[in-house]
């Protein structure tokens, strides 16, 4: 039988003649996987680091290759701008991106916290009096603010002087044009409502509910009783003016007289109080 010479047990190396190999030190080959693991550790790491560490002229380009400021690139971090109502761009954060949003007009603000007469419908806040009704000739826009008052059920009579009182009368000669013309100025007791100013320097005021032209006397009971609100009508375009200091009570033209009474819910009384605010006729 052949004799194994191959490798003695290594518990008695030295009674069957066979020696450890001192020449490297225990484990260097588990030294040797451990260093390289490592030496490719660090060298992933800095890869990866001069990967994202790009140049400030590189990194700051857009891709339409436009450079973006700092406030655009936001420190590095991505930022997408969100389109606006007009078609322009608008940044999510707060500076030079922020758009503004206008706040609601006075008028409009003022005229919808006013009192209106209760009911599914009542009228409401008009935010253009002198807006064109749909399917009608628009009327010239004046220049000034002079206007004359039209019946959208009887659109060929308009409000006018005659006598001190105001009424519902067919346009006539120069002198009945320039007493159906009158100055809509802010009103004297709410600068988010109306006056109306006649040519000789009166102002048109309700009195026993009934609308006359008179001279101010500077009072607080004259300057509410000559300022009405605009309230959007059931005729496109056309307005109800409601008193300041009688809410739930509207203009409306009687027997072509302009008076002032009490919201009803009919027809007749929607036709009757809507009227379009018009170029002056003088």
């Amino acid at each position: 039988m052949p004799i194994d010479k191959s490798r003695p047990p290594q518990e008695q190396p030295w009674e069957n003649g066979w020696a450890p190999d001192t020449s490297r030190a225990p484990g260097t080959r588990r030294l040797w996987l451990a260093g390289a693991l490592a030496v490719a550790t660090i060298v992933s790491c800095v890869t990866a680091i001069a990967i994202n560490d790009k140049p400030v002229d590189e990194a700051s380009k857009s891709r339409d290759g436009r450079t973006l400021s700092d406030d655009e690139t936001d420190g590095g971090l991505i930022s997408f701008a969100t389109p606006s109502a007009n078609g322009t761009s608008t940044s999510d954060g707060k500076g030079k991106g922020e758009e503004k949003t206008e706040s609601a007009s006075p008028s409009a603000s003022a005229a919808s916290s006013s009192p209106r007469p209760q009911g599914s419908s009542t009228p409401r806040a008009s935010a253009s009096p002198a807006a064109s009704p749909a399917g009608e000739p628009t009327d010239p826009e004046p220049a000034t603010t002079e206007r004359s008052v039209r019946s959208v059920n009887y659109p060929d009579r308009y409000w006018h002087v005659s006598g001190g009182l105001v009424k519902l009368d067919g346009v006539r000669g120069s002198e009945s044009r320039q007493d159906s013309t009158f100055t809509v100025v802010k009103g004297l007791a709410d600068s988010a409502c109306y006056s109306f100013a006649t040519a000789d320097g009166t102002y048109l005021r309700h009195r026993n509910f009934v609308l006359r032209s008179e001279r101010s006397d500077g009072s607080s009971l004259f300057k509410q009783d000559a300022t009405f609100c605009a309230r959007s009508s059931a005729y496109s375009g056309a307005v109800m003016l409601e008193s300041v200091n009688y809410p739930g009570r509207f203009l409306r033209h009687k027997d072509f007289q302009i008076r002032l009474e009490t919201y009803q819910h009919s027809d007749l009384y929607r036709a009757d109080s809507a009227f379009r605010l018009v170029a002056g006729l003088d």
